[in-house]
């Protein structure tokens, strides 16, 4: 099928698609039974990530039960810095337990250690899962887009410095106050790393990409646009001048709150991920697709509050380029029956 064929394409493009296109973050996941039944199959979450066909299997899942207009690599944010050679494990729980845990880097010798160069051809798997599911999408669902991603270079970073997350990054933000001078040489080996890395999947299939700064919102807004917008639109540049300028980018500054205006403008993307924290009754940004934000907790308690935050958002984003999505990712506790009912009444408009 043709790219302009594809609403979720169609959006990105600046079309104002209606019904919008829809797909969630993490919509292949622990909430579903098959995700966890092929997690237990692969031994662990880095083989999950690293075995084509299970990888593959995982992303087709969500589509075999709802009409997603976009699917995404299933991979993890921290196996871009393990493609660069930082040791990586998880601890119990895989992506949404405890893990991932890698190895800080902190000091110049660490940077120097590190393989940007390698980054792409360490990921061969992934991009052998890329090829897999854009096959299998062009064979058993043509009308859904591939989207691959990365980590931004600011949200990688924090997970590269502090080793770990959930405690609010203190290494990375210490380094980006104390020693720029250092994070600055952190930053040019990770987008040597993630151009590799971007452009393969790009090659291998991806159809979009989607860069993910989870952690955009701990910055202070002189930091917000050193540290997020700044790489970010160094990395889009070099996407482009590879991948063609109408190649469609997405990029979620996750609780950037008044940092997305400038984001928009500045970052480079065709699209803006919003949190579940935007009010989309307020001030937005003209010029690129947006994406979001429904709170991933009104999709856990489903009902009425369900339907009503749905409509708010569609009502908000008629006649606007939009995709609908969540603020966050699907947490393991959803019942399947409310992203049912969610994907039901998007497509309804």
């Amino acid at each position: 099928m043709n790219a302009v064929d594809k609403p979720f394409l169609r959006a990105l493009a600046g079309e104002a698609v209606w019904p919008p296109p829809i797909w969630l973050m993490r919509q292949a996941g622990r909430y579903l039974p098959e995700y966890r039944a092929a997690k237990e199959k692969a031994g662990g979450f880095i083989e999950l990530c690293l075995n084509p066909e299970l990888s593959a299997e995982v992303t087709f899942q969500p589509l075999r039960r709802f009409p997603m207009d976009a699917a995404i690599l299933f991979t993890d944010l921290p196996m871009l810095p393990w493609a660069m050679g930082q040791p990586l494990h998880y601890g119990r729980g895989g992506a949404e337990g405890v893990g991932p845990i890698l190895d800080p880097v902190r000091d110049a010798a660490a940077i120097a250690a590190l393989r940007p160069e390698g980054a792409a051809q360490r990921a061969a798997p992934i991009m052998e899962t890329v090829a897999r599911i854009r096959a299998g999408l062009e064979r058993d669902h043509p009308g859904t887009a591939l989207i691959g991603f990365a980590g931004a270079p600011w949200t990688v970073a924090c997970y590269m410095i502090d080793g770990r997350g959930g405690h609010g990054f203190p290494e990375a933000r210490r380094m980006a106050e104390r020693d720029p001078a250092l994070l600055e040489t952190l930053f040019a080996s990770l987008l040597d790393a993630a151009e590799a890395y971007l452009v393969a999947q790009a090659e291998a299939g991806a159809e979009a990409l989607m860069l993910f700064d989870s952690w955009a919102g701990l910055l202070p807004p002189e930091g917000f646009e050193r540290w997020v917008i700044g790489p970010t639109a160094a990395l889009t540049a070099r996407l482009r001048a590879r991948l063609g300028a109408d190649y469609p980018l997405i990029g979620f500054p996750r609780l950037a709150g008044p940092g997305i205006p400038a984001y928009a403008a500045a970052a480079g993307v065709n699209a803006v991920g919003l949190d579940e924290t935007v009010d989309l009754r307020g001030e937005l940004p003209r010029g690129v697709t947006l994406q979001g934000n429904l709170d991933a907790r009104t999709l856990v308690a489903g009902g009425e509050a369900l339907e009503a935050a749905t409509a708010g958002i569609l009502d908000a984003m008629r006649g606007r380029p939009f995709v609908f999505n969540l603020g966050h990712g699907i947490t393991p506790d959803t019942p399947i029956e409310h992203v049912a009912a969610l994907v039901r009444q998007v497509k309804r408009g």
